[in-house]
């Protein structure tokens, strides 16, 4: 479950990691408000003013602003607030932003330079440990600097189960270049950070940049922060975090049949038990000459009702010009699916795009009964070469 920036750094402060003062405001009067407030606290005379959405490179287009004064406030949080945001994350068709975080400027003068640096904790999966991954060169996206300067990124393993020792730490200011306060500052930092990763139960918590201030305070300036939904049980108080409105609606649909759907930039919707046998049928489809328009595993439960919601959702999408059902009948039946397919026909009406059905495994011939006796008209299919040159008449 993705996160909003003022939502990570709210989890970031209760683990110690220390964060801007910063308010989250639907209102440009409010954004007033909320600055003056800081200003009271902190004595800071500069806000930043940040859209809050779900992708990254918000300041790239325009949605991040620096405002020295309260009128610079009041008229970057108009011009943000409603904005239809688009970035490299979000696609062509952007995101409207909804709110925005009035946070206290960190760049200010003072003993010594400030400096911007990356820093990142993730699980490495080839290795099994967690890995901490950081660099000097802050504030630019990681994929530019590991295509032009990889030796600035340094990687830091951390066995899960004895947890990040402090010499790990250590390593990791020493690598920064750091010293003296700032030095002790970023141990403590980069502890707090690990524990926060852990504890929270996170599959990323990226910190883009982590600011070095003039008095060598380290603070979390930026937080992208991903949330393993598996483990949302264990904290309620996280998940009444989700944002529904940041999420794509036709995924949010399948969620609600218990779904587990990922929409992609294909025209063949594919409809699968298994994600082993979705990637396999993912790959057939991509084989033949055609291109997934969506990962969609209906899961070892799958009966007519959600074979019924996950064809309403494939046909949603406009560019779909075929559907592959591949069914192996193991724990779930053919023949539940078969009447999942024959109750959507009916409920859908009138299905112009190509489906072609392969069902095989646990009452096959019961399922493929169903289908004819209904007078479908849908392409059957014995093996996968047969559904593959199926797919591939159908998109050409």
């Amino acid at each position: 479950m993705n996160l909003h920036e003022y939502q990570g750094k709210y989890i970031l402060s209760h683990f110690g990691v220390s964060i801007p003062e910063g308010m989250i405001v639907e209102s440009p009067k409010a954004a007033v408000e909320a600055a003056k407030e800081i200003m009271h606290k902190t004595g800071s005379g500069s806000w930043a003013v940040k859209a809050q959405i779900h992708a990254g490179g918000r300041g790239k287009g325009g949605g991040v602003k620096i405002a020295k004064s309260l009128e610079d406030v009041y008229r970057y949080a108009k011009d943000i607030l409603g904005m239809k945001l688009v970035t490299h994350q979000t696609g062509p068709e952007g995101k409207i932003v909804q709110k925005i975080l009035i946070e206290q400027g960190i760049y200010y003068s003072g003993e010594s330079e400030v400096r911007e640096y990356y820093m990142s904790v993730l699980l490495n999966r080839q290795s099994g440990t967690n890995i901490i991954m950081y660099s000097t060169e802050g504030g630019m996206d990681i994929e530019t600097v590991a295509e032009k300067t990889p030796h600035l990124i340094f990687r830091e393993e951390v066995d899960p189960g004895a947890g990040i020792r402090p010499f790990q730490a250590r390593k990791i200011a020493f690598n920064l270049g750091l010293d003296g306060k700032a030095f002790k500052e970023m141990i403590r930092f980069v502890m707090a950070l690990y524990n926060c990763y852990e504890k929270s139960d996170a599959s990323l918590f990226e910190i883009n940049p982590v600011i070095k201030t003039s008095n060598n305070l380290i603070v979390a300036a930026d937080a992208k922060v991903v949330l393993d939904s598996n483990a949302l049980f264990r904290h309620p108080d996280y998940a009444e975090m989700r944002d529904i409105s940041e999420e794509d609606p036709a995924e949010v649909e399948a969620g609600k049949y218990d779904l587990n759907f990922i929409k992609l930039d294909g025209n063949v919707g594919c409809m699968v038990n298994g994600a082993g046998l979705a990637m396999a049928t993912m790959d057939i489809i991509k084989l033949s000459g055609g291109d997934p328009a969506n990962f969609l595993d209906v899961g070892g439960t799958a009966n007519a009702k959600t074979v019924e919601a996950g064809f309403r959702i494939i046909l949603k999408e406009p560019s779909v010009r075929a559907i592959l059902i591949n069914i192996f009948g193991g724990i779930v039946r053919c023949d539940r699916v078969a009447e999942g397919i024959v109750e959507a026909y009916n409920s859908l009406g009138n299905i112009e795009v190509p489906v072609i059905v392969r069902l095989q495994g646990t009452n096959a011939p019961e399922a493929k009964k169903l289908i004819d006796d209904s007078g479908l008209k849908v392409f059957p299919a014995i093996s996968l070469q047969e559904a593959a040159d199926l797919v591939k008449t159908a998109v050409n």
